[in-house]
């Protein structure tokens, strides 16, 4: 799939904060499929997924903004963690 949302893929995976609570859903679906009041968990959750699919694993803070990604297509992005 190559339907492109922003800067991401659709059947990406994406961790974000929201209400209180951390989730991990694959970008271009509706609802969640992790939820956990623990960043680490939902991180996890989310990792574990995009591995599975062998898809991108985009980590937002707080903000909303992307803090990490990873990719497990086997592309050149591999591995990129973003500061700032």
């Amino acid at each position: 799939m190559s339907e492109r949302e922003g800067t991401q893929v659709r059947g990406d995976v994406n961790t974000y904060f929201q209400d209180g609570m951390w989730h991990s859903r694959i970008q271009g679906e509706g609802q969640p499929f992790s939820s956990s009041p623990r960043q680490e968990r939902a991180i996890e959750a989310g990792r574990e997924r995009a591995q599975r699919d062998k898809v991108e694993h985009i980590v937002r803070n707080m903000n909303g903004l992307i803090s990490e990604r990873k990719s497990f297509r086997g592309d050149v992005r591999e591995g990129q963690r973003l500061t700032g």
